[in-house]
């Protein structure tokens, strides 16, 4: 029994004390249910080892006709489970041994482990398993951790050579209750019924049973290891592109391919698990641009091992597109940044270029803004596309360059809200928010091309009370002080113009514009 050297307080030994009571009065009134229970459950694990043992026999004996037919590649395997079958064989017999001596103990030397008469003696298996000196239960617990190693170390599959781990397990066990884990031996033995240690014994031996026909399937396995079995042969066309633009190359890898349709390998694909078992990889595109992707298949062998062979591949996603344009509308305005769209099927951005007459053309991003120099000459736009390596002219189109459409003059104000608008003429217009306006300006707005123009020089006409008119110069763009002067003069209801507007634009013309009817609230 194990020491310990916890210093508990008076009132855990008191618990202490009561638990251990409680625990021997149940111990004598164990009901004969339970050990009825036990030994059913001893000898359902008695045939169980039955078939275990009949099933492992037959794994060896693969294994030894397989040896006689070619000894050189199965001899090492066939030599190592022969070594399996005798430690096996040694580990059975001997827990036999153990489960006879705590019987003859209870029963006496008639005793037979499949006809206990003293199943419930709390006594014999403690004095067999854990009676000073011999001490069966600790060199039971080694024997089983040194054969437990043995045996996991032969198996190639970590999860199956942790399941044999897990099924030989000799650690420390914590009861309820208690404050220091008990020994496995003690655990196990101590205050058991004879017919419960027995019945643990029989378990023993049929994880040990398990154990060996792990080890001996991985051996059979090994003799086909690196095999690859297959089942179907297919042939297959994997073009490098479905799309091939004029002047283009056509590529594909004709390929044989063999599969085994009942054990199709895993295919991941950056770090994800394909869902289906065809190595169908699909994605939903969601931008356009070049995507790459790679992967691995892992390949399962006859011998329950799995190699892997990475993979990795890319594609090209273009915007769906169809091409609308009408002969007399490909015009660019000289002066101006012209956003100009340029895209090649089947080509990623980056491999296009595209160079411009009578102007420039430069990228921004996936746009390009052409900016043309004279009015009245053509524009001719050329695209390369990089194609297989080599540049490939796809397009030319030719624009007309324009002038730009005379700007609308208007006086620039802030609503209620704070929002900065616009007044154009030909409504009222608030006279305080005339005399806040700084001056005239004006700009090309129709929501096509944006523009804004500098104002050089305007007039305003007032008319006084004999209908004489008053013209007043500005101070270039801003109101001049006699023009701010007549402001404050007007009366609700009055008008005034504004007009000899002269502005330039972006492309450099002078131009003169509009006059613009003003109507005083």
């Amino acid at each position: 029994m194990g020491a310990n050297n916890t210093k508990l307080t008076p009132r855990q030994k008191m618990i202490n004390l009561m638990y251990i009571v409680l625990t021997a009065m149940l111990a004598l009134n164990v009901s004969s249910d339970v050990l009825d229970g036990f030994t059913q459950v001893h000898d359902g694990l008695n045939r169980s080892n039955s078939n275990v043992d009949s099933r492992n026999a037959a794994i060896y004996g693969r294994l030894d006709a397989l040896a006689e037919q070619n000894p050189e590649k199965v001899g090492l395997w066939l030599e190592k489970a022969d070594d399996v079958r005798r430690r096996t064989a040694g580990m059975v017999a001997y827990v036999d041994s153990l489960k006879l001596a705590i019987v003859h103990k209870a029963d006496g030397s008639d005793g037979d482990p499949d006809n206990i008469l003293n199943r419930d003696d709390l006594e014999a298996a403690a004095v067999v398993m854990l009676a000073p000196g011999k001490n069966r239960g600790m060199e039971l617990r080694r024997n089983v951790e040194n054969y437990r190693e043995y045996m996991a170390e032969m198996m190639d599959d970590s999860l199956k050579g942790a399941n044999i781990r897990e099924a030989l397990n000799t650690d420390p066990i914590q009861r309820a209750g208690t404050l220091v884990p008990q020994q496995w031996e003690e655990a196990k033995f101590d205050q058991q019924p004879v017919v419960a240690a027995v019945t643990l014994l029989t378990k023993l031996q049929n994880d040990i049973l398990y154990a060996e026909g792990e080890v001996l399937g991985q051996l059979l396995n090994q003799v086909d290891a690196g095999d690859v079995r297959v089942n179907e042969l297919n042939a297959y066309v994997m073009p490098q592109s479905r799309l091939v633009m004029r002047g283009g190359k056509y590529s594909a890898n004709i390929v044989l391919a063999a599969v085994d349709t009942t054990q199709r390998p895993v295919v991941v694909i950056d770090g994800t698990k394909l869902s289906n078992e065809h190595g169908l990889y699909e994605v939903n595109t969601g931008s356009t641009g070049k995507f790459s992707y790679s992967g691995y298949l892992e390949v399962p062998h006859g011998d329950g091992s799995t190699t892997r062979h990475p993979f990795s591949s890319d594609y090209t996603v273009i915007e769906p597109m169809a091409t609308v344009s009408a002969s007399m509308m490909n015009v660019l305005y000289a002066g101006i940044d012209n956003p100009v769209g340029i895209s090649v099927p089947g080509v990623a951005m980056n491999d296009i270029s595209a160079t411009m007459t009578n102007g420039s053309l430069t990228r921004s991003g996936d746009h390009w803004i052409a900016r043309p120099s004279a009015v009245g000459k053509e524009a001719v736009v050329t695209v390369t596309a990089n194609m297989d390596g080599r540049p490939i002219t796809v397009a030319t189109t030719t624009f007309r360059v324009r002038k730009l459409p005379d700007p609308t003059p208007y006086i620039a104000f802030r609503d209620a809200q704070g929002n900065i608008d616009a007044y154009k003429g030909g409504r009222g217009f608030a006279k305080t928010l005339l005399l806040q306006a700084p001056g005239l300006e004006a700009a090309i707005d129709d929501g096509l091309i944006d523009t804004k123009f500098r104002v050089l020089s305007f007039e305003t006409v007032f008319f006084d009370s004999m209908g004489n008119a008053i013209p007043e110069v500005s101070d270039g763009a801003s109101f001049s002080a006699r023009q701010r002067q007549s402001f404050q003069r007007l009366q609700r209801g009055k008008r005034f113009y504004i007009s000899r507007i002269k502005a330039v634009g972006p492309d450099g013309i002078t131009r003169d514009l509009s006059p613009m009817e003003v109507i005083v609230n």
